[in-house]
């Protein structure tokens, strides 16, 4: 006699078992729930629509995000020495991105986009950040007022221009790009760290000082100022030698002091705008005397 443990009874009420993918050769996709990306790109003449995105120029605009992110999380923990070399890094990462993408042709939208919002992070929040951490939270509202004005300003900036990408003047900007007002900022809160002023030890009128030199910082990114691009320099090309002389004598006195003498070069070219704004009216006013006079 067969115990029950021998055979299993099926009755007739019982479901049959459903197949498996293995028994019916069907293969289960997986679902990540991540879109995949798709955009319309041209093609010898011709618009198609293509898959995925590039991935070398996005790991620079990556590490760019990254490197804004860790200055944040640096200067919450009072390392002000880091976070201003982490602004840099980005600032760095940001300008070979682009350049990348051109060599490589691998320029995209999507690449595009995300680099305008990797830069609204590392030369927009971050930069306001590091700089309300090391000296504007004791001023009160006024502190935070001038840290808000600056992220306002550079997202107005990066908004502006990405609406005049292909349109523009690419030798010129138009207000002063976000990545070298993020490095006047941070460059100073590099300059006072250097110098022992922090927390306590940090002077009132510097502090004051310093809230207002991150608001015209903000206020020159939207202003109608035309800044040097520096995107008409052919890398490529064959330069005279004494180009290399001016390279490492600019090497050289960046290492005698990084943050005085990067603070004072941004300053320089932030003072660049309203000084090429200036000559060129000048310019044109001599012009239209001289042919009034004609």
């Amino acid at each position: 006699m067969n115990s029950p443990d021998d055979k299993t009874e099926v009755t007739g009420d019982a479901a049959p078992e459903p197949a498996s993918a293995a028994h019916t050769g069907v293969t289960v996709p997986i679902d990540l729930l991540v879109d995949e990306h798709e955009e319309e790109v041209s093609e010898n003449g011709r618009s198609v629509r293509r898959q995925g995105i590039y991935l070398l120029p996005n790991l620079f605009t990556t590490g760019a995000l990254f490197a804004g992110f860790y200055a944040v999380i640096a200067a919450m923990r009072g390392d002000f020495a880091s976070a201003p070399i982490a602004i840099l890094a980005a600032l760095v990462l940001d300008g070979l991105d682009g350049r990348i993408a051109r060599m490589t042709n691998t320029q995209s939208k999507f690449g595009a986009e995300y680099d305008s919002l990797a830069d609204m992070v590392s030369f927009g929040v971050a930069p306001a950040l590091v700089m309300f951490s090391f000296a504007l939270g004791d001023l009160g509202k006024f502190g935070w007022s001038a840290s808000f004005i600056y992220v306002a300003c550079a997202a107005l900036r990066l908004a502006r221009f990405n609406t005049q990408i292909g349109k523009a003047d690419k030798n010129y900007f138009t207000g002063l790009a976000s990545p070298s007002a993020a490095t006047i900022v941070v460059s100073a809160v590099w300059v006072c760290s250097d110098l022992g002023w922090t927390g306590a030890e940090l002077p009132g009128h510097v502090a004051f000082m310093l809230a207002l030199l991150t608001a015209v910082s903000g206020f020159l990114m939207i202003a109608n100022f035309p800044y040097y691009s520096f995107k008409s320099i052919d890398f490529h090309g064959r330069v005279p030698f004494f180009a290399m002389i001016l390279v490492v004598l600019g090497f050289g006195l960046v290492t005698l002091d990084p943050p005085l003498i990067l603070f004072i070069a941004f300053l320089g070219y932030a003072a660049s705008g309203p000084v090429i704004l200036l000559w060129k009216r000048s310019r044109n006013h001599s012009g239209n005397r001289s042919a009034n006079e004609g």
